[in-house]
């Protein structure tokens, strides 16, 4: 009995992989990954090709490479991490937005603000937690204090990327 559920469980995997297998080579999936990735003040590139690119999400953090699953992700407070071809890897830090991954390997990412890194100013953004605290301390209604907890978790984010 036993070996008689083996072989049944071997026969479904093997055919589960091999129409997984075509179910994906009929997608269209590429090679190349099409990047894009804009903010309100910056376009940071324009439909070009890299390598791999790291999200921060609040479904949590995660890496895509071509033919990655299609996707759309909430990007949270952090650090997008942009690997080129050439091996160079790009550092922006992103207030909110969203990721988009389609079937043919492209990917969107649009910020509500973004900057690299190494321009963040470690002090201004600790002025920016202890005004934000203050804020969250004296909210008058819960409006406000959504607000200043928004306002602590970028100011946060930004700590940590600076530094």
């Amino acid at each position: 009995m036993a070996a008689a559920l083996a072989r049944t469980s071997r026969t479904a995997a093997r055919l589960l992989s091999s129409q997984m297998i075509s179910a994906i080579s009929s997608r269209g999936y590429a090679e190349e990954m099409n990047f894009t990735f804009a903010a309100a003040n910056q376009v940071f590139y324009a439909n070009a090709n890299v390598r791999q690119v790291d999200v921060p999400s609040f479904s949590g953090s995660f890496g895509i490479l071509p033919k990655h699953v299609p996707t759309l992700a909430v990007l949270k407070p952090g650090v997008v991490t942009v690997y080129e071809n050439d091996g160079t890897a790009k550092k922006v830090f992103v207030s909110s937005g969203t990721v988009t991954i389609n079937e043919d390997s492209s990917v969107q990412v649009l910020a509500e603000e973004a900057h690299y890194v190494e321009n963040l100013d470690t002090n201004a953004a600790r002025e920016q937690l202890r005004a934000a605290q203050s804020s969250l301390a004296t909210a008058a209604n819960e409006l406000d204090k959504a607000i200043a907890e928004i306002e602590v978790e970028v100011a946060e984010s930004l700590i940590l990327a600076s530094g």
